[in-house]
């Protein structure tokens, strides 16, 4: 069993996205996104299934065509190979959790 204590995890950087893989496994992977004011995840595409968690702050997050305005203890979930992505666009840092599971194949 693994605890992770996220409020320790949390890094800002100034000119890129903070990024710290929390759990790196074949079933599942988990991974802590941390944005700026004005950083961005641009859209992009996966053969996995996807849940966003907003941990802390609001932003906006794109699934397909759709564009989702979330804050904090929102979940967004995302099928394989649906374009997702989000935003820091709300003047507030954001905090994403990821995880993604495979997808098994025909």
């Amino acid at each position: 069993m693994e605890t992770l204590d996220l409020k320790k995890l949390i890094k800002f950087h100034p000119d890129r996205i903070g990024r710290e893989m929390l759990s790196d496994k074949p079933e599942m992977r988990v991974a802590l996104m941390c944005l700026e004011p004005g950083q961005s995840l641009p859209p992009h595409k996966a053969p996995l299934r996807l849940m966003m968690y907003c941990v802390e702050g609001r932003g906006t997050f794109t699934v397909g065509e759709e564009t989702i305005e979330a804050g904090e203890k929102t979940c967004i979930l995302c099928d394989p190979l649906v374009s997702h992505g989000f935003s820091a666009d709300k003047g507030e840092r954001l905090v994403v959790m990821a995880v993604v599971t495979p997808v098994e194949q025909p």
